[in-house]
């Protein structure tokens, strides 16, 4: 019987961070996700982002990032359409409209981010089924389960 994997939405900021950082907590994630442990989600525009800003901030790091990526083989997702970017910008800051739509657009178990500000209201955790996190966060979540057979 296979286990049913938990399917992980990457935002830009935990992507970047899992490829500057050798040894973080999104390092970590992004090894979960290149394992199979978890399966990763991200968007277009996450792609987009990642790639515009690794070019033109670390542009030693971009090949490494695309090898990465087609290691992980994540679950890309089309940007949401602009009807779902309005419905989430009516709880959320409309800059992270379209991550909150695509996360929910791809059913994803988690919403991995550096960058919880925004998505840690009570609007939010009214409307979306899954848990916002940081990749600490979702790394300690992952570990219980394991830490329980022990």
């Amino acid at each position: 019987m296979e286990l049913e994997r938990w399917k992980v939405f990457l935002d830009t900021s935990a992507l970047i961070a899992g490829i500057v950082s050798a040894t973080g907590a999104a390092r970590e994630v992004l090894r979960l996700c290149e394992a199979g442990a978890v399966e990763p989600l991200v968007s277009r525009q996450v792609l987009t982002e990642a790639d515009r800003n690794l070019s033109a901030k670390l542009p030693a790091l971009v090949p490494g990032y695309r090898h990465l990526m087609r290691r992980m083989s994540p679950v890309l997702l089309e940007d949401p359409i602009r009807a779902e970017v309005a419905r989430a910008a009516q709880i959320i800051h409309r800059n992270d409209a379209p991550i909150l739509a695509a996360a929910i657009n791809g059913q994803a178990d988690y919403l991995i981010t550096w960058n919880t500000r925004h998505f840690h209201t009570p609007s939010v955790r009214r409307v979306v089924r899954f848990r916002i996190v940081t990749p600490g966060e979702f790394l300690e979540e992952f570990r219980r389960p394991l830490s329980a057979d022990t």
